[in-house]
């Protein structure tokens, strides 16, 4: 099967640019005809060079027919957006238009107005006086506002516009990539975490998403009827024994495994990632086994599996199988990650869906696990913390849906890195896999056996770790944290490594401090994560995060982005502007749910 044709097939939503216009004719409108539809043109031009769908494929663009002058051309241009499978919309204008008659009103297309900054005709009165018409009508929109001058008969966008239209795009196509798909709950609750108490009215309302639900004896009904692509499996299992090195067994001598068990849990683990895929998308060749009802899948973006502990006090566990999945490459070769959440936490499955769909790359499900303070490191190991580390770390550690890509052994400029799937070459697939252990489970935790992952990150990446957060009587709330991975000396990492659980994966987190706030100090950031959980995406995208949020209205209660590079609709303004946190939590509140 190739999977990244068969994921999408459905193919994808696309960014529609409507370029509005002074509707007075016999000399107005003639003389804008052209500078107004080359802004959409090179608006489309831009965001079709710079950003890609999840398959790789450039992002599509389509520019209404002709300019917008009054109500009848903006509902033709609705009508062709509709056909056209448009789910975002940027208008751009030069000059004066008839604000409430040329506006974008559908209220679920994330939307964005470009008013040029000349002096010839006032673009910027019409942006001001539609800006108001949205957030009168309730219906926010971002503005687009270049700092410089620019002549009227300029085709260059400015770097500052580029970003924010690029910023806009990049979080709208998130949002709209999402509607309509399901998050795949593989199991229920585990071990009473409260984020993997799935709450659907917030998938539904905030995401416009759908929630499917199988029990985890639908892995074993598949298994024991052989409800796989059979040809796969052998693949599969081949490709692992050729490229998954079993590492040591950690268990007490008396609880360690046989080799025959061991080799069967193998087994086991490949055909569960196999079966949690098709779950979760579809697999048309068992349609050719005579299974046609379990080819369709669950139309699944994002999934979860409960595993502890019903499942894994007497099966493999799921870290395998959630490590594959999330990430960019298997024994199909590379493609896109299937997205998959440990212990069901559909709340950290979301922002690890929120990274992936604003980067294209692989995400890192992980415990917040301890904060390691410098006087702790000095008194344990002797060592002093020094550069990024010298203020203190987060240990980032969970047993499994740590993505092979996470190890850092993928490399930009030189540099370690997490790229999508079309830029991982052959060589950094291998090295990530070179890089990886994957240890016979500890049967403490695991009674059941199977493998756990064991990795570390290479240090000096620059990453972004969020959490989403419910809280009862306000709602979602996004926390995010920019900061950078750390490399110890092998001796300072073993001995801090060893006090927990060795055979599980670890990344070292160093937070970006600010001095103030959730961000004074490492351990304001520890103090004041909302959960056991976070997920963590390359890149210091903490900036794009907050976009996505505020299109999706999720207030965001802790982060360390600089203020100018916060992008929201403008009327958050209208809640304040001293203080755009507490204005982010009024605006999300008085406009509710995108999807309610």
């Amino acid at each position: 099967m190739d999977q990244n044709r068969y994921r999408w097939k459905d193919g994808f939503p696309k960014i529609g640019i409507r370029p509005t216009i002074d509707g007075r004719r016999k000399g107005v409108r003639e003389s804008l005809e052209e500078q107004t539809m080359n802004m959409a043109k090179e608006a489309a031009k831009l965001l079709s060079s710079e950003l890609r769908y999840p398959n790789g494929e450039p992002v599509e663009c389509v520019v209404a027919d002709t300019t917008i002058g009054g109500v009848a051309e903006s509902a033709a241009c609705a009508d062709k957006f509709r056909r056209e499978n448009v789910s975002v919309s940027i208008t751009v204008t030069p000059c004066w238009c008839y604000g409430t008659e040329t506006m974008d009103m559908d209220p679920f297309t994330p939307k964005a107005v470009w008013g040029f900054n000349g002096t010839e005709r006032p673009g910027a009165v019409y942006l001001a006086a539609v800006l108001a018409a949205h957030a009168q009508k309730g219906l926010p929109a971002f503005g687009i506002y270049g700092t410089d001058v620019q002549d009227a008969g300029t085709t260059e966008i400015p770097q500052d516009v580029k970003q924010k239209l690029l910023r806009f795009a990049r979080a709208g196509l998130a949002a709209a990539l999402m509607r309509g798909k399901s998050y795949l709950s593989i199991g229920s609750v585990s071990m009473g975490i409260a984020g993997s108490i799935v709450n659907d009215q917030f998938f539904q309302e905030y995401l416009g998403m759908r929630n499917e639900y199988v029990d985890s004896s639908e892995i074993i009904r598949r298994i024991e009827e052989e409800i796989y692509d059979k040809d796969e499996y052998e693949l599969a299992l081949q490709w692992v024994k050729e490229n998954c090195k079993e590492g040591a067994d950690n268990n007490p001598e008396a609880l360690q495994a046989s080799r025959g068990k061991k080799d069967a849990d193998w087994e086991t683990v490949v055909k569960m990632t196999m079966i949690g895929r098709d779950l979760m998308a579809g697999n048309p060749k068992l349609a050719e086994l005579g299974f046609a009802e379990e080819a369709q899948g669950h139309n699944a973006i994002l999934a979860g599996f409960q595993g502890q502990r019903q499942w894994t006090d007497h099966f493999p566990n799921g870290d395998f199988m959630e490590t594959v999945l999330n990430s960019s490459f298997d024994w199909n070769g590379r493609r896109a990650p299937y997205l998959m959440a440990t212990e069901n936490d559909s709340l950290n499955g979301v922002v690890m869906l929120f990274g992936h769909l604003l980067t294209n790359t692989a995400q890192v499900f992980a415990d917040v696990r301890t904060y390691w303070s410098p006087e702790a490191v000095k008194r344990v190991t002797g060592y002093t913390l020094e550069g990024r580390a010298s203020n203190g770390l987060l240990h980032l550690i969970n047993s499994g849906s740590a993505a092979l890509d996470g190890t850092g052994e993928q490399t930009r400029d030189g540099q370690p890195a997490m790229k999508p799937y079309w830029e991982i070459t052959d060589a950094e697939a291998k090295a990530c896999l070179e890089a990886t252990l994957f240890r016979p489970a500890s049967v403490e935790y695991f009674r059941g056996g199977g493998f756990s992952t064991d990795y570390t990150t290479k240090g000096g990446m620059p990453i972004t770790m969020s959490r989403l957060n419910l809280v009862k009587g306000l709602g979602p709330a996004l926390q995010i944290a920019e900061g950078y991975t750390v490399e110890l000396p092998a001796d300072i990492h073993d001995a801090l490594d060893k006090r927990t659980d060795p055979t599980w994966p670890t990344t070292w987190f160093a937070p970006v401090l600010t001095g103030k706030g959730a961000f004074k100090d490492v351990y304001s950031v520890m103090d004041q994560w909302g959960s056991n959980h976070g997920s963590f995406s390359y890149g210091h995208i903490g900036a794009d995060l907050i976009t996505l949020a505020s299109i999706l209205r999720i207030p965001v209660a802790m982060h360390n982005v600089a203020e100018e590079q916060i992008f929201r609709p403008r009327v958050w303004g209208s809640f304040g502007t001293e203080s755009p946190e507490s204005a982010d939590f009024r605006a999300c509140s008085a406009f509710g749910p995108l999807y309610k």
